[in-house]
């Protein structure tokens, strides 16, 4: 049996238009020969009827005081109800289709509500499923625990639900349909000459993906890589065949190709600066400040630790609380809001010299300030204010030639 897993996204299953093209493409795959199993998202974005976060003003969330276990019975029925919806509209174009929520289609996950871990997969009434069926459309996003209760995988879990899927059922590909015509070199709502990517590798689009590129989520990556299923990025409005993310980017086996020296501009918006400063005692403070934010579960980034203090970066929505917990434990914080953090990707920048002192020279060009910087082998950080966000993100995409096919 050869079985390709196809994802929908929210803006391809939100109207009548989008399924429909969505339904094409499952009938060119079982045209190829294929069973198909489709994960599909909540319908739409916030103000859609039934989509995650519509269902999330109905109790008022972050206000409300239901537990997170409650919270995931009611984000997990966008997908319910989308998967149904699909269903129908394959069987009503005489495809033979069954829908399955993600507990029915076998994940098993702990009970780290609205956050959990697969734990397992049991894909055994899945396959049965395909016996007698073409296309079984799974409700993305969730599954349950051992004792029953509903749970859903964090945002970006359509992705992970497909990508454990295709692991699972060792399927040949995986196919992420979005409204873009694959990786992008950058966002093209604010880089005009940002083009699709032929083929990334498994690294490269982690990277990009951690680094804020919205397309594709990098749990998602990594379980494909690691079962080594190559996934394939493409445009539910388009027959375009988008981005292959394989483990070469020619995808064939044994090939050992020189990196890309930058892959793509990556980032990140929405971002507040904290810096802490003590001449008392360095060590205790640098202990201080990270557990305390750890225990608030405030994920912190784009950390620089001095003799003198610590400087780094969290999501603005928790700006309040984080000052907050500072002052209350002794400190009085330096706080810079409206920052945004730009990326620059790519597995070649390993031990190429040279690429930091060009950010740096194309963006004092640009009358950009660089609030912080930091890097590793395969991706160079910047700080930047917001307003400097999209000149930052142009130069470099320029300066770096990515607008040129290769």
């Amino acid at each position: 049996m050869k079985i390709l897993v196809q994802k929908f996204g929210g803006t391809s299953v939100r109207d009548e238009e989008g399924r429909s093209r969505a339904i094409s493409h499952i009938q060119n795959a079982l045209e190829e020969g294929y069973k198909v199993v489709v994960t599909v998202s909540a319908m739409g974005r916030k103000g859609d009827p039934y989509a995650t976060d519509t269902l999330l003003g109905l109790v008022e969330l972050p206000a409300s005081k239901i537990s997170n276990r409650e919270q995931d019975m009611l984000m997990s029925c966008g997908e319910t109800i989308s998967s149904i919806v699909f269903t129908h509209e394959l069987l009503s174009e005489g495809i033979s289709a069954t829908g399955m929520t993600g507990a029915a289609a076998g994940f098993l996950t702990n009970d780290d509500f609205t956050k959990a871990k697969i734990l397992r997969m049991d894909t055994s009434r899945l396959l049965a499923e395909l016996e007698t069926h073409d296309v079984v459309v799974v409700a993305g996003f969730q599954g349950k625990t051992e004792s029953g209760d509903t749970t859903t995988i964090g945002r970006g879990g359509s992705d992970t639900s497909a990508a454990a899927l295709g692991a699972a059922l060792k399927a040949e590909y995986i196919d992420i349909f979005t409204d873009v015509e694959g990786i992008m070199t950058a966002d093209p709502r604010i880089v005009e000459s940002a083009r699709a990517l032929h083929a990334v590798t498994y690294n490269e689009i982690c990277n990009l993906a951690y680094q804020g590129a919205k397309v594709i989520h990098p749990r998602a990556v990594e379980i494909a890589m690691h079962a080594k299923v190559p996934m394939r990025v493409r445009s539910t409005y388009s027959d375009q065949p988008g981005t292959l993310v394989a483990a070469s980017r020619e995808g064939e086996a044994g090939n050992d190709l020189p990196d890309r020296l930058v892959t793509g501009i990556a980032h990140m918006a929405g971002i507040a600066q904290i810096k802490v400063q003590s001449k008392e005692d360095p060590s205790k403070l640098q202990s201080e400040v990270f557990k305390s934010m750890a225990e608030a579960d405030i994920s912190v980034d784009f950390i620089n630790i001095s003799p003198s203090g610590v400087s780094y970066t969290i999501d603005s929505k928790y700006t309040d609380k984080a000052v907050s917990i500072l002052k209350d434990i002794g400190y009085d914080p330096e706080l810079r809001e409206g920052c945004a953090k730009v990326s620059t990707v790519g597995a070649g920048i390993t031990g190429v010299p040279g690429v930091t002192a060009k950010i740096v020279q194309t963006l004092i060009e640009r009358g950009v300030q660089i609030l912080q910087s930091a890097d590793s082998h395969t991706t160079i950080w910047i700080l930047v204010k917001d307003e400097d966000l999209i000149q930052a993100v142009n130069a470099l995409h320029e300066i770096f030639e990515l607008n040129v096919e290769r």
